[in-house]
């Protein structure tokens, strides 16, 4: 009762609780309070939920140790929330601050990553559930900065009501129960110190929450205002909406995905210390997937190796699934390459490639691609002949006599090339031997193809015919050492 009224905000909240199976009786939950509206909001809802729940109660506190004193006085005031109530206090310190710049993140990130760290070892032991007080606004915010950033669905799903604990010590019928909850994200943070003001219930503001150099900060202070006064006044509800209907898609298409995962994944392709790290997808089953599946089945391919790809990255792969070649090879970071042959698109790490030096790379126009077998990464860049510099006219291709894509490979017996300034065409064996090449280093020389031509030789002018004219637009393909690169 708050001055003889009922307040609707408790019941609502343990509506969506129940709804979303977020707590059940006997839950140890730790309820995460910083000392802010927000949290010190839901630990009070939790307090007068705690009997209609049949939870065990307690309070979660992570001193982030940015603000000196007034951090160690948020950590005071917290802690005589719990002892007011007669509830166990949790409390662990971290220097944010030292353990982001060690590890080249933001504030918010360390402070995330640290404060969740915590939340997870609770999770091990103590408690089997911690709450935390996301709201509608932060709903709204993350979806927003997801947008900006270039997010799938699975970016604009935003936060999730449950977050599975990783990894937890713990038997299987109790990891099941083991998790992160929000039961706040259908509630507007104005309403959360509504109802603390009906119970004259005081909390502490932190003025980084103000501190314009933060981005959420700016989308929260300055970019959704806007965009409720110019656009959409409920757009704070629309960007939730959006999160909560990706969330149900991604859900479908995480199955989808499983079920052409397991059609289409084969063991690993080669033998050697790094096996386990190896696999292979079918490319006939790749390839006769609707786009948006065979997308995410490319991801999870390279995740389930611990291979994060960009969307980028993920649509290069395709388009070498694509390709008309039987053979094709793209590489990644961390020394994972992507190799098509034999039906297959094979994960690999360069520890495990083949002694052969045989190799194959797409070359996109414009683009790069790295080359681990020479060392090197070849651009292929546009350059306008009349006003660039650094680049000797022998190099440089005519964009309108290119068909097709651009490889990357080594020369093979039988290859013959024409460079300009020469009277006639030599096999390539015959040219790498007027320059004493031998060896790996002969049988690994790099070419350039476009179809059946070979446009460009390492160390060779390109052919008269492939030359672009001046002036006019120009292709330029450069070989750049990696540690250059």
């Amino acid at each position: 009762m708050y001055h003889g009224v009922v307040h609707p905000l408790p019941q609502a909240v343990l509506a969506d609780i129940r709804k979303q199976d977020l707590l059940r009786p006997g839950d140890r939950v730790g309820v995460a309070v910083s000392g802010g509206a927000d949290s010190m909001a839901l630990a009070r809802l939790l307090l007068e939920l705690r009997p209609q729940l049949g939870i065990v109660l307690s309070v979660v506190h992570f001193n982030h140790r940015l603000r000196g004193s007034e951090s160690d006085a948020d950590q005071g005031f917290v802690a005589a929330l719990a002892e007011h109530y007669q509830l166990e206090f949790h409390a662990e310190s971290a220097d944010v601050a030292t353990y982001a710049s060690e590890r080249g993140l933001s504030l918010e990130a360390a402070g995330r990553e640290l404060r969740y760290q915590y939340f997870y070892r609770l999770l091990e032991g103590k408690l089997n559930r911690i709450a935390t007080a996301h709201t509608l606004d932060d709903q709204a915010e993350t979806v927003l900065l997801k947008i900006t950033r270039g997010a799938g669905s699975r970016g604009l799903a935003g936060i999730y009501p449950e977050l599975k604990a990783p990894g937890c010590d713990l038997p299987e019928s109790d990891r099941s129960r083991s998790a992160i909850v929000r039961p706040l994200l259908s509630v507007r943070r104005n309403e959360l110190r509504t109802y603390l003001e009906a119970m004259a219930q005081n909390w502490r503001e932190d003025p980084s929450n103000r501190d314009l150099r933060h981005a959420r900060n700016r989308v929260r202070h300055g970019i959704l205002p806007q965009l409720e006064r110019d656009l959409n006044p409920a757009v704070r509800q629309a960007l939730a909406e959006t999160a909560e209907i990706a969330r149900g898609e991604e859900q479908y298409w995480v199955e989808e995905t499983e079920r052409a995962h397991k059609s289409a994944w084969l063991a690993p392709a080669f033998a050697g210390k790094n096996e386990e790290e190896m696999g292979a997808l079918r490319n006939d089953i790749l390839g006769s997937l609707p786009v948006a599946l065979a997308r995410r089945l490319v991801r999870r391919a390279a995740e389930s190796l611990g291979v994060a790809l960009e969307f980028r990255q993920v649509e290069e792969i395709l388009t070498l699934s694509r390709s008309r070649r039987e053979r094709g090879t793209m590489v990644l970071a961390n020394h994972w390459i992507v190799r098509r042959e034999k039906g297959e698109l094979q994960f690999l790490k360069r520890g495990v490639l083949p002694s052969s030096p045989n190799y194959e790379y797409r070359l996109p126009v414009p683009g790069s691609i790295e080359v681990p077998q020479t060392g090197s990464r070849f651009e292929a860049l546009l350059v306008s002949p009349a006003a660039s510099e650094g680049y000797n006219p022998d190099d440089l291709l005519d964009p309108a006599r290119l068909d097709g894509e651009l490889w990357v490979r080594n020369w093979r017996p039988g290859d013959r090339f024409w460079p300009a300034h020469r009277k006639a065409a030599k096999k390539i064996k015959e040219l790498l031997e007027e320059r004493h090449l031998r060896g790996m280093e002969r049988k690994r020389w790099p070419v350039v193809v476009n179809g059946a031509d070979l446009v460009w030789v390492r160390g060779f002018a390109v052919p008269r015919r492939w030359r672009a004219p001046a002036p006019g637009p120009a292709v330029w393909i450069r070989e750049v050492g990696l540690e250059a690169a």
